[in-house]
Parts: structure tokens; sequence; C-alpha cells
């Protein structure tokens, strides 16, 4: 096993590293009901390195997560439209177009940023959004690992407080 995938009451010692013979914890045993106390009333640190990161893991989360913000930008440009287009906003810019180039110009605002418009757009946002995180966050997740192998990962200590 690995340091990361190490959790205490596996025979793990608190340093994370691997240890030799019984598979016995080498802090006492949490109370129920409490939090884990050593026997002189301080709280119980662990330190824990954390040496890799599992690139396809952080894929599929990264995707999961990119999909609900496309999502969700979609559905805010929406109700941004929505909004705008109940404060009057189009039309007052079309009103103002008109005044400057004439009204025989044909000039109309709801060419451009009608509702089905500004929604497939938002959508081809969101599908690049999505293709683009998920991309560089496995690209970070593998650049982490590296650095990691060459620095020796990412030192936390967790205590039980």
């Amino acid at each position: 096993m690995t340091p990361v995938e190490r959790t205490y009451g596996q025979g793990a010692p608190a340093s994370g590293k691997a240890q030799s013979g019984t598979a016995t914890p080498s802090r006492p045993a949490a109370r129920p009901g409490g939090p884990a106390v050593s026997h002189d009333g301080v709280p119980r640190r662990v330190r824990l390195t954390l040496a890799r990161v599992d690139p396809w893991t952080v894929t599929k989360l990264s995707f999961l997560l990119s999909v609900a913000i496309g999502m969700a930008l979609v559905v805010a440009t929406g109700v941004v439209w929505v909004v705008l287009n109940g404060m009057g906003v189009f039309s007052d810019v079309n009103g103002v177009l008109r005044d400057i180039v004439g009204p025989n110009a044909g000039v109309d605002v709801f060419e451009y940023v009608g509702f089905g418009k500004v929604i497939s757009l938002a959508t081809v946002v969101a599908v690049v959004d999505v293709v683009l995180l998920t991309a560089l966050a496995t690209l970070v997740a593998f650049l982490y690992n590296v650095s990691a192998a060459l620095v020796g990962g990412l030192r936390v200590t967790l205590s039980d407080d």
C-alpha cells in the first residue's frame, strides 16, 4: 500500500511510513462518542503525505464538475436574457439604433441577441468549457505527480480537535 491508501487502524503509524511486524496502532484507540485523545489529554495528530493523485479519478471528477458548471452557465445566461428583456433593454437598444441609422435601415437587435441564439452560444461555450477544464485538470494531475515525485508530495497534518 502507498501512504495515501493507508488509514489509521490498518496498521500504519501516525507518520504514514510502513511498519513491519504486527498490525496494531501505535496510538490508543478512539473512545466511542468522543474525539480520539492520547493518554495525556492532547488531541491526536496524524501526518500524511499526498504522494500521488490518480489522473483518471481527476479526469472523472473534473468532467462532472465542469458539466455542472456548464449547465449553470446556460441557465444563468437564460435568466439574464429574460431579465434584460423584461426590463426592456433590447427594445431601448433598438430605439437608439433607429435614432442613429434611421427608421428605414431595418436594424433589429433581436436578429443578433434573440433568445435562441444566445442560449445556443452559451451551450457552445459550455461544451468548450467542459472539454478545456477536463483536459486542464488532468494535465495538472500529471504535473502534480511529476513534482511530487521530485519533492516528496504535499505533507498535511490532521488533528481531531
